[in-house]
Parts: structure tokens; sequence; C-alpha cells
């Protein structure tokens, strides 16, 4: 006779105080600081002398005029970024073994997987671009130059890395770590979604009003998708296509001449 299957429990108090407790501190390490000063960015471009459509903001930016330290920089940038990443999967880990597999960051699926992942990136990425150009048209997003590196023989390779990074940052701590412990709270799943697009679009508020909300539309599809049947809490299409969607916009932007992006208005 096969054992009864039990009910997950309801978190004590205590439990839902310490899962709480962690919730925040991963945020603060991670996205929610990015939230936080972003909050602070969008209030002083708008109290600012010029228009948002007159304001920029700057992408990967370089930070020193020596290309090898240049380039040290950069990966120990990406590199640290991803800290806060192992530290929500070592958290993660405390509920069981088999994590990744869990959550879906494993290769049991890859043709599945990254045929889900270019379709949401097609998805989300195509009608992005006409909300940027739609936000600028109305004055609600600034400038946005994707790319200020200059060229060297890293560039490219770099751009890539920082774009798997941030697909990893943003879904497996705005999607997967923060489905995984608001359930353990007996959040339901509208709540989930909500709470996860709200932030995806509170660190995107530095490029203004329009990236804000195309972002937290982002959210919503990328949240519901994870949650839902075809999704299957796995969170590696996720990745796929935010990773594509960032390469896309950075090494696009990099290769594109300046007259270019200027004719199109992505300057």
């Amino acid at each position: 006779m096969s054992e009864p299957v039990l009910a997950p429990t309801a978190p004590t108090p205590r439990e839902r105080r310490r899962t709480g407790a962690e919730i925040w501190i991963v945020l603060g390490l991670s996205l929610g600081q990015s939230g936080v000063y972003a909050l602070v960015n969008i209030v002083a471009r708008l109290t600012a002398e010029t228009s948002l459509a007159e304001q920029s903001a700057t992408l990967n930016a370089s930070r020193s005029p020596r290309p090898w330290l240049d380039l040290t920089y950069q990966l120990l940038g990406i590199a640290f970024a991803l800290v806060p990443v192992a530290l929500a999967l070592y958290l993660l880990s405390a509920r069981g073994p088999g994590t990744l597999r869990r959550i879906g960051l494993d290769a049991a699926r890859p043709g599945r997987d990254t045929a889900w992942g270019l379709a949401l990136a097609a998805l989300i990425g195509i009608p992005g671009l006409a909300f940027y150009a739609l936000g600028r048209a109305l004055g609600i997003t600034v400038s946005v130059q994707a790319s200020a590196l200059d060229a060297h023989w890293w560039t490219i390779p770099v751009l890539i890395l920082a774009a798997l990074q941030n697909g990893l940052l943003e879904e497996v701590i705005a999607v997967a770590y923060l489905t995984e412990r608001t359930t353990d709270l007996g959040w339901t799943r509208l709540k989930i979604v909500v709470a996860s697009s709200l932030l995806r679009g509170s660190y995107h508020l530095y490029q203004g009003i329009g990236p804000f909300l195309g972002n937290v539309v982002m959210g919503l599809v990328f949240s519901w998708f994870y949650t839902s049947r075809w999704g299957r809490h796995r969170i590696l299409p996720l990745v796929v296509a935010h990773t594509v969607l960032d390469i896309v916009a950075f090494v696009g932007y990099a290769l594109i001449p300046a007259e270019w992006r200027t004719s199109l208005g992505i300057t």
C-alpha cells in the first residue's frame, strides 16, 4: 500500500518572519537595491531642468581607458553581480536536494527550453522596440545607449557575458527565487506574478516611465509563463529569452553605425 500524500503544512509565524527577512536580504543585495536606486534616479530625472526625452542612460559603460584594465573591471563586475544568484540558489537548497532541477535551471530539456526561450524573446522583443520608440515620441523614455564600450577584441564576448549575467540575475531572483519563497508564505499565483512584475519594472525606472511600464508587462508574461502548465516552473526558457534579448540589444547597438542609430532614433 502506498504512503498517503501529506498536504504541506502552513508556515509558523516564526518561519514566516524568517522567510520574509530572507527575501528582503536577498533583494537588498540585488534587484531590490537596484530598484531603490532607480526610484531615486527617476525622481532626480523628473525634477531636472531638462525633460526625460533630452536625457540619456548608458549601459555597459567603459570603466578605464586602458583596454586590459577595462576588461578586468568588466569581468569582475559580471562575476560579482552573480553572487546574489549563488546566494538565492544556496538558500533554496535548504528545502532539499535538486534545487536546479526544481526551478528548471538544468539541462533536462535543452531543445524545448531553447525553443520556448526564442519564442518568448520574439514575443517580447518585437513589441518592445515599438514600445521604446513610442516612449521616446511621448517623452517618457530617456535615450538608452546600450553599449559604450570601446571596440576591442573582447568587446563582443563581454557584451554576451553581460547579457547572460542579466538573464541569470533577473530571472533566477525576480521569478524563480521569489516564486518559490513567496509560495512558502502561502501567496496566491496572482499576487506572486504582480509582485515579480512590479519588481522587474522598478529597477528599470532609471530609463524612464516607458521602460518601467514595458518591463512590468514583460514581468507579467514571464512570471505567468513560469507558473503555467507550459512553463512548468522551468526558469531556463526565461534565461534564454532574456539573454537573447540583451545580446541583440547590446551587440546590435555596438555593431550598428552611429549614423544608422541616429536615423532609427535609438541614440
